[in-house]
């Protein structure tokens, strides 16, 4: 059976990692690269794959079966509508939009049209998180309570040197990192409702925020907290605890997310859990059953590809949606209007 042809727009770095995904699935294949950049030149050659200009221009001489979106955030909905036009799929990087309102008419086009778009939130494909939601959806935790969480690490000085616009406002790690944060929240406990944050740049000095604590309230009841900095030495973050992206140095003893119910809880991803053995005699006096659960650990990215390929060839649903995205945006936003009224902000 032929292998699926995808096409990369953008050959940044997350660009070439949707590129080396691809190239080195065993369903589908890099048929093009689109950048009209002069750097993207080198890369599309080192790839051995044509580069074109344009996504006017791929369709017209090499139309692919799908086409990853990796562009920059302002072209999001325009090149998602692009596709959508031509008939093709589309995996579309995170966010879904620079705003909610384009996202939104992202949203109603898609659901007009019945287009095939997956969100890029590649976490969602992560195995830790697939079987840390498989726990947490089994009950043996009880009744979900609350989560704690964290994203505190520490981003070098020569990171806002070399790009001045990530120290003004509409870039920070609210709306740069905070929206990883967001997805995950959501596949292991369920949609926010409400949000509140306390903001500060005390450290940094800059226009826009460096640490901020972020209240949740969750539909199902549930609160969550949640501690966010690109400042903080404390490597209690996705990268530094995961072992998925080879680029950081990780900690095996560290945790970034806490899951507790009214009879146990969880650590993610060491994937530490601490339960009742008589859900029926839980007691602060009473203890607990320690045990570690099984899981895997591997690239969320090359699993991404591998779902993407499914959904181009019509053989499963994207399983985070456009809906999904503009969900995720929605909340970061909310964090953003929290934190600066100092309200309760409704995500809905």
């Amino acid at each position: 059976m032929s292998k699926t042809r995808i096409a990369v727009a953008g050959a940044g770095y997350i660009g070439q990692a949707h590129m080396a995904a691809a190239q080195a699935s065993p369903t589908v294949t890099l048929s093009a690269v689109v950048d009209p950049s002069p750097a993207a030149a080198e890369t599309a050659a080192k790839a051995g794959v044509p580069l074109y200009g344009s996504l006017a221009e791929l369709f017209a001489k090499d139309k692919p079966d799908g086409v990853v979106l990796a562009t920059p955030n302002q072209l999001h909905v325009e090149h998602a509508l692009q596709c959508i036009e031509a008939g093709l799929p589309q995996l579309l990087e995170k966010p879904i939009a620079p705003t909610c309102a384009e996202g939104e008419r992202l949203v109603e086009m898609v659901a007009k049209t019945g287009a095939k778009v997956l969100i890029g939130h590649h976490r969602a494909h992560s195995p830790i998180m697939a079987k840390a939601k498989q726990v947490v959806d089994s009950g043996v935790l009880g009744r979900m309570v609350a989560v704690m969480g964290s994203a505190t690490f520490l981003k070098p000085d020569h990171y806002y040197v070399d790009a001045p616009w990530r120290k003004e406002p509409g870039a920070g790690p609210i709306l740069l990192n905070m929206i990883h944060e967001v997805h995950n929240l959501r596949m292991l406990c369920g949609d926010i409702v409400a949000v509140q944050a306390i903001a500060s740049s005390a450290v940094r000095g800059f226009p826009v925020e460096d640490t901020v604590a972020i209240n949740q309230q969750f539909a199902n009841g549930a609160l969550g907290v949640f501690l966010l900095s690109d400042t903080a030495a404390c490597p209690k973050s996705w990268e530094q605890t995961s072992q998925e992206n080879k680029a950081y140095p990780t900690y095996d003893d560290e945790d970034c997310y806490t899951i507790t119910g009214t009879n146990g809880c969880l650590s993610i991803p060491t994937m530490r859990i601490k339960t009742y053995p008589r859900p029926e005699d839980r007691s602060w006096w009473k203890p607990f059953e320690v045990g570690v659960v099984g899981m895997v650990r591997d690239d969320p990215i090359k699993h991404q590809m591998e779902h993407f390929g499914a959904v181009v060839r019509g053989e499963a649903a994207p399983i985070v949606t456009a809906l999904d995205g503009l969900k995720n945006l929605r909340i970061t936003e909310a964090i953003v209007a929290a934190a600066r009224t100092g309200s309760l902000v409704a995500t809905a």
